[in-house]
């Protein structure tokens, strides 16, 4: 079995721009593509960024328990990690990286233990990241304020995580993840 990194937090907290920052510097990592049942967002591509279904498929998915975690994250949007995308990657001899929900983030800690870092990103304010949220232009304002909301939630899973990264500044953020994998890689 491979190890997982597991990179967690708030949406708007820039954890997808730290994870692609990384991926050039460590070959043995290879994304994970989450599965989720909402409508791609701008130029998001099927079986790129994520794995498209609709809420019947993803249903369906659980009842078949092809999930190694699945959450509603929002009513009728679903997000969960296939074990067969897991799977693909430990066969390659490579280990996965994850780009996830706060909660499914730690209920991949508690499956995998040592065998994973969990990463928690925030941003620096609950103010910078509605900045950030609404910088974006892709939600309404309903979708903003549910982000909002949860984002607060979220923020007390922190502890839950092997290592809080603060991104304030991107430079500083992705050199403080790349220290805590080499570590964890140099750890065998």
């Amino acid at each position: 079995m491979g190890k997982l990194v597991i990179f967690s937090a708030p949406s708007g907290s820039g954890k997808t721009t730290i994870v692609k920052e990384l991926l050039p510097g460590f070959p043995e990592l290879e994304f994970s593509i989450s599965a989720t049942s909402r409508a791609p967002r701008g130029r998001e591509v099927q079986g790129v960024d994520y794995y498209f279904y609709s809420a019947e498929e993803f249903r369906a998915k659980i009842k078949n328990d092809e999930f190694l975690e699945w959450e509603e994250v929002y009513e009728g949007t679903y997000y969960g990690t296939l074990k067969s995308e897991v799977d693909r990657i430990w066969k390659k001899g490579h280990s996965v990286i994850f780009d996830i929900d706060v909660e499914g983030g730690v209920n991949l800690k508690s499956q995998f233990g040592n065998k994973a870092l969990s990463l928690f990103v925030k941003a620096p304010s609950l103010e910078e990241l509605e900045l950030r949220l609404r910088g974006r232009n892709t939600d309404s304002e309903e979708k903003i304020i549910q982000r909002m909301d949860k984002a607060s939630r979220e923020l007390t899973y922190a502890p839950k995580f092997d290592v809080t990264i603060v991104n304030d500044e991107l430079t500083h953020a992705v050199n403080h993840a790349r220290t805590a994998l080499k570590a964890f890689f140099e750890n065998d």
